[in-house]
């Protein structure tokens, strides 16, 4: 087994799933389950595992978190500052996309998820992380009209 000189960064993934209801839209939440940040609200996201590919992991963690699955995702930015998680040094990278309110689905909240619920972009809660500047990225990325 090789031993490598220097520290290794974790690598996770967050999602940033948008929807449009009577013209405002919606980003999807979970309420952490375990710390850091328990109770608090978080974009779905999580470790990728080490036999899995980026997109691959986003498609999981979505899936695990949130149950909805079968959703064209795109990579926006990649979010690397050393203190953006407080177990270790992590790099996320970020998958967006923008669902059609008519998208026949049921929220499932599992995994380390203790809920997942849609919430208006002018009125989001406290996030836990880096999100609130995830979100900001994606909505810049995504060309998403916070109040329209």
């Amino acid at each position: 087994m090789y031993t490598y000189q220097y520290p290794r960064p974790a690598l996770t993934i967050d999602i940033v799933l948008f929807k449009k209801v009577q013209e405002l839209y919606r980003v999807l939440l979970i309420k952490r389950a375990q710390e850091p940040f328990a109770g608090k609200y978080a974009l779905p996201g999580g470790f990728l595992d080490i036999s899995e590919t980026l997109e691959e992991a986003a498609v999981r963690e979505l899936r695990e978190e949130t149950g909805l699955k079968n959703i064209g995702l795109v990579q926006i930015h990649t979010f690397s500052d050393p203190g953006r998680d407080p177990r270790e040094r992590v790099i996320s990278t970020a998958y967006s996309a923008v669902i059609n309110d008519n998208y026949q689905y049921q929220l499932q909240a599992d995994s380390d998820a203790e809920e997942a619920e849609w919430h208006q972009l002018s009125n989001l809660p406290a996030l836990a992380f880096d999100h609130s500047e995830i979100i900001r990225v994606a909505i810049d990325k995504m060309n998403i009209k916070i109040n329209a």
